[in-house]
C-alpha cells in the first residue's frame, strides 16, 4: 500500500467514524478513536452489507467508502453501547 493510499484510508476511517459518532450521540472516541472506528466500520460493511443483499455504489468510491465506513461505525458503535449497558 504507498502513502497516498494510507493517507485516504486515514481520512476516510475519520469521517466515516466522526459521522457514527455524530449519529450514535455520546458514542466519540476523539480524533484516533473515530479513525479506527471508521476504518473497522469499513471493513465490516464491506463484509457484512454484501452478506445481507444490501451492497450498494454509488458512482464515487471516495462516497461509496465513506457511507460503507459511516454504516459499520455506526454498527460498532451501537453494539459497543449495548455492552456498556449490559455491563
Amino acid at each position: 500500500m504507498t502513502i497516498e493510499g494510507i493517507l485516504i484510508a486515514l481520512v476516510i476511517g475519520a469521517i466515516g467514524g466522526w459521522l457514527a459518532g455524530v449519529i450514535v450521540k455520546g458514542a466519540g472516541f476523539g480524533l484516533i478513536g473515530n479513525i479506527v472506528i471508521g476504518i473497522l466500520g469499513a471493513l465490516v460493511a464491506s463484509w457484512l452489507l454484501p452478506q445481507v443483499g444490501l451492497g450498494f455504489s454509488t458512482g464515487t468510491p471516495l462516497l461509496t467508502s465513506i457511507l460503507y465506513a459511516t454504516i459499520g461505525a455506526v454498527i460498532i458503535l451501537v453494539v459497543l453501547s449495548l455492552i456498556r449497558r449490559a455491563a
